[in-house]
């Protein structure tokens, strides 16, 4: 009996308004990802254009991957068949650094990955508090982690997002958010549920330096258990 799948989406598409540019790391994302994806008894598949992707592969898919950014050309097929893959409990998701920065003309996308990217005006290592140490893609870090990343900024968190990760707004006292720094820290992974579903999403792995850490490399395969509901961690 062939194995489940799961489809890791490395897309970079052009933004409404202009280029998207590159992420340098999403070769090194798609050894990692395969590598987890063998570890969880499942297949793993990169899709570089969701043009080429079959809307039945889509369909049967255990677990879909985003690290994605720009306009990704899903048809509205394609989309259909995600929103209902998630809510249905058939699909479950996984949100990779940029993937909050992608599909900006679908509404109900923001949902689905959980918030909306409003901007990353940090780069530096800082201090992120472990906020839910309980769940299975943190509980390895102890009560803070200290990681060099680009710290993101969103609009539209979900309100029933279950907020894992988050960076303290003291780290950027001198540089500060113009948006307005959040009381209990800035969002940086999160995971919730969608109907019967489950959807897990970190905004961290930017550099190569991710890609070769054990701890981030467990973040994810936590990440992956949890949205696979193997732990109700």
């Amino acid at each position: 009996m062939a194995r489940p799948t799961l489809l890791h989406v490395t897309q970079v598409a052009p933004y409404r308004d202009g280029p998207a540019g590159v992420h340098g790391v999403l070769d090194q994302s798609a050894v990692a990802v395969t590598q987890l994806a063998e570890s969880a008894g499942l297949d793993g598949h990169r899709v570089t254009d969701v043009r080429r992707l079959g809307v039945d592969d889509l369909a049967a898919a255990r677990v879909v991957a985003l690290f994605t950014i720009g306009e990704t050309p899903w048809s509205s097929e394609q989309r259909d068949v995600l929103l209902d893959g998630v809510r249905s409990g058939r699909t479950a998701l996984v949100a990779i650094h940029s993937a909050t920065d992608s599909c900006h003309g679908w509404d109900a996308y923001g949902r689905l990955v959980g918030a909306r990217f409003a901007g990353h005006p940090w780069t530096r290592t800082c201090t992120l508090d472990v906020v839910d140490p309980g769940h299975p893609a943190v509980a390895h870090l102890g009560d803070t982690w200290s990681w060099h990343d680009e710290v993101y900024t969103f609009s539209d968190l979900r309100p029933d997002a279950r907020v894992l990760l988050s960076a303290r707004p003291s780290e950027f006292g001198s540089d500060p958010d113009p948006g307005g720094a959040p009381a209990d820290g800035y969002p940086l992974a999160w995971c919730f549920t969608e109907g019967s579903g489950r959807v897990f999403s970190t905004s961290l792995g930017h550099f190569p330096h991710a890609w070769e850490s054990p701890d981030y490399l467990r973040h994810l395969a936590g990440g992956l258990d949890w949205a696979l509901a193997r732990t109700d961690g």
